[in-house]
């Protein structure tokens, strides 16, 4: 009874974060390829849909969205890991519709300006050229996003804490030493802040039984 009992609570949690669980399927079933492939071709493979000044001068539509759908490193399980901390709590709490967006924001707004910045660097010999066709694909940013809009889930003098925190583990790299990786999950970070205004109308649930929020 113990084990049906669990069995329906993780498809109840499941089934409340649609979007969050489907997503995970793509990346395991693109992980899964990406181990069928040699190095050099996957390395290439990767290239072609990562959001780097070259990829994205060509076909910004398609490797925005083809560069949400694959991991670089190949391991899954620690990514389904941190969707079901952060992302499902997220949509559970947002509604699937607000939590995209969330997702979307963070994605596209810190790449262009990662690579904004990246872009100037070279232009002014701070940066190699060869960063232009730099291997950058992944889902950390939307995931900064929503690390950051989880910020107004957490009630007061917690929520500070929290964000301090968020703010710290970010920003630290930043300040060691900067790369245009480092530059956008800091810039996805803010991005989540500045959601606050979708977070209205989703108060924080009263009753410690329910597991989800209305939408």
């Amino acid at each position: 009874m113990r084990i049906t009992r669990g069995a329906r609570r993780v498809g109840d949690w499941v089934r409340g974060a649609p979007g969050t669980y489907v997503w995970l399927l793509i990346l395991f079933v693109t992980t899964v390829a990406l181990h069928h492939m040699s190095p050099e071709f996957e390395r290439e493979f990767l290239r072609q849909r990562s959001t780097n000044l070259e990829e994205l001068s060509r076909n910004p539509v398609r490797v925005l969205i083809a560069s949400a759908m694959w991991i670089d490193g190949g391991h899954w399980v620690p990514y389904a890991v941190l969707y079901t901390v952060f992302h499902a709590p997220a949509e559970r709490w947002l509604g699937t519709v607000r939590w995209l967006v969330v997702c979307a924001a963070a994605h596209v707004l810190a790449t262009l300006i990662s690579q904004g910045v990246l872009l100037v660097a070279i232009d002014r010999g701070l940066a190699p050229h060869s960063e232009a066709d730099a291997l950058d694909i992944g889902v950390s940013y939307a995931l900064a996003g929503v690390v950051g809009v989880l910020t107004y889930r957490i009630p007061a003098p917690w929520r500070y804490v929290y964000v301090f925190a968020v703010l710290v583990f970010y920003g630290l790299p930043l300040a060691a030493g900067p790369t245009f990786t480092d530059l956008g999950h800091f810039v996805s970070v803010l991005i989540g802040l500045a959601c606050h205004p979708l977070t209205r109308g989703r108060e924080r649930t009263r009753n410690p039984k329910e597991t989800a929020l209305p939408d």
